[in-house]
């Protein structure tokens, strides 16, 4: 079963954000070991304007993932997203899942991850975006990742982690999990989940609230939405899986998010 982005399903529902306003694009991020490539979508004329880091789900970047950081900087934020697999291969030329996790996915460390991370908020911070109103968001493969860098990043001001694992990794080169971190968050993470996601029980989210419950302040103020009937990857709307009112209201909660810890 092929779920990956060329293959255009739920095409009628695909969700395409223009560019007015915005200043936006594709572009080489300087990374360690090289470039990177990456887009971004701000709004037009805009210093200072909070930022928030989009990882990409299992597929990489592609024209989904650039959407929702137009999405983003239509509510006023400086989005920046990057292909944090490149170094690995090309996820735009795998149809099958496991096949992608093997060869490609298992592959990428954390450490990397962070790294590049970390070198996109540098870019955006020259850009004029405003790191000290620094978010994260992350969707699937990169909803884990919002966990992990949130513990990782002290610049963090807020989290938004969609249907990322909370229990597991990919591969063998996965060193700690958001269990292990759950308790010393350095900001709030919001986690939006669905019920019938069969990747992630619902007995993980109970877990992991409990994790965050026993945290320090962040983690403490960290919640979940978890939607009943919604699977994995409900938000992500070139999917079968899309589910157009849980993804209206998990959009909603987010911004709701951001506007409290990024905007106040």
């Amino acid at each position: 079963m092929s779920f990956a982005p060329a293959a255009g399903a739920a095409a009628a529902t695909t969700i395409h954000t223009d560019t007015q306003g915005l200043a936006q694009g594709d572009f080489a991020l300087p990374v360690p070991g090289g470039t990177q490539q990456a887009y971004y979508a701000a709004p037009e004329g805009v210093k200072g304007a909070p930022l928030v880091l989009v990882v990409q789900e299992i597929f990489g970047v592609h024209e989904h993932i650039k959407d929702i950081c137009r999405r983003l900087a239509k509510a006023g934020y400086f989005a920046v997203t990057s292909n944090l697999y490149q170094r690995q291969g090309d996820a735009s030329a795998y149809t099958d899942i496991p096949k992608l996790v093997a060869e490609l996915v298992a592959k990428v460390p954390d450490e990397q991850v962070f790294g590049d991370l970390d070198a996109a908020l540098a870019w955006a911070q020259a850009q004029g975006a405003d790191a000290s109103r620094l978010g994260i968001t992350g969707f699937c493969w990169g909803g884990r990742i919002t966990w992990m860098y949130a513990a990782h990043n002290p610049k963090v001001k807020a989290g938004v982690a969609w249907y990322g694992k909370l229990a597991s990794g990919h591969g063998p080169l996965i060193k700690s999990v958001a269990f292990d971190v759950a308790g010393a968050l350095h900001a709030p993470v919001l986690g939006l989940y669905g019920a019938q996601d069969s990747s992630i029980p619902v007995e993980d989210v109970r877990a992991m609230e409990a994790k965050l419950a026993a945290g320090n302040a962040a983690s403490k103020a960290s919640s979940f939405v978890v939607y009943p009937n919604s699977g994995h990857a409900f938000l992500a709307d070139y999917r079968p899986s899309y589910n157009a009112e849980d993804a209206k209201d998990g959009w909603a909660r987010m911004l709701a998010w951001f506007e409290r810890y990024l905007k106040a």
